[in-house]
C-alpha cells in the first residue's frame, strides 16, 4: 500500500477512481478533477453538528424512499466520463436508489451538505460549489460553525440560487417536501459566537 502514498508526492500528476481505489483508507483523500486533496480530521463541534443533522434527516426520512448518508461515503460525480472526481460530502441525500451500488453513490446526489472548517473553507465554498453545480446536485448547503450561518444553494436552470439563514431558524429542505431542519438544535453543537473586542474612548477607560 506504499505506492499510492509515494505517487501523491507528485502534485502535477492527475488521478482517476482506478488510482483512488488502491489508496489506503487513512489518511483520507478526495479527488477533485484528478487532483488528490488530503482530508483533515473533523473537530468535535463538526461531528456534533453532523450527528444532529443526520438525526433530523433520518427522523424525517424513516419509511420514505430517500436515504441520508454521512461521511465517509464516496460520491463519484463523473463516473460515466472521466471518473476523476470522488468527493465525500459531510452529508448527502439520495432518492434514486439506482445510484447506490453498496459502496458508492454513482452520479450526483439530490442534496449535499458541507460543514466548514478552517482547512476546508476555500474548497467547500468555491471548488465544491462549482463541481456540485456542474454535476447537477439539486441542493447544496454550507454550514459555517464560526459565523453560525447557513447558505442554501438550489439549482435552477443549471445555476445555483443562494439563500442565507441565521443559526436560530427552521428552514426547508427543497428536495424533500415537508422536511424542515431546526438550525438552533444543529448550532447548539457549535462554538459560541465570539463577541468582537470593544474599544472605549479614553475617558471611559479605567
Amino acid at each position: 500500500m506504499s505506492t499510492p502514498a509515494l505517487k501523491l508526492t507528485n502534485q502535477t500528476e492527475r488521478y482517476t477512481y482506478a488510482d483512488y481505489a488502491t489508496w489506503p483508507d487513512h489518511p483520507r483523500y478526495e479527488l477533485i478533477e484528478g487532483e488528490a486533496i488530503k482530508m483533515e480530521a473533523p473537530s468535535q463541534a463538526h461531528q456534533g453538528m453532523l450527528v444532529e443533522l443526520v438525526t433530523q434527516f433520518r427522523t424525517f426520512l424513516r419509511g420514505k424512499k430517500c436515504k441520508v448518508y454521512a461521511a465517509p461515503f464516496d460520491v463519484r460525480l463523473n463516473h460515466k466520463t472521466l471518473d476523476n472526481t470522488v468527493v465525500q460530502p459531510d452529508l448527502l441525500v439520495v432518492c434514486d436508489m439506482d445510484k447506490l451500488n453498496g459502496k458508492h453513490c454513482l452520479g450526483a446526489p439530490d442534496m449535499v451538505l458541507e460543514i466548514l472548517s478552517p482547512s476546508t473553507t476555500r474548497k467547500d465554498q468555491f471548488v465544491k460549489f462549482h463541481i456540485y453545480q456542474k454535476a447537477g446536485v439539486k441542493e447544496f448547503w454550507i454550514l459555517d460553525p464560526l459565523r453560525r450561518t447557513t447558505i442554501v444553494y438550489v439549482l435552477q436552470n443549471n445555476v445555483y440560487t443562494a439563500m442565507h439563514y441565521s443559526d436560530v431558524e427552521t428552514i426547508p429542505v427543497h428536495v424533500l417536501e415537508g422536511c424542515e431542519i431546526n438550525l438552533a438544535e444543529v448550532f447548539a453543537e457549535a462554538p459560541p459566537l465570539e463577541e468582537p473586542d470593544r474599544v472605549f474612548p479614553p475617558e471611559l477607560q479605567q
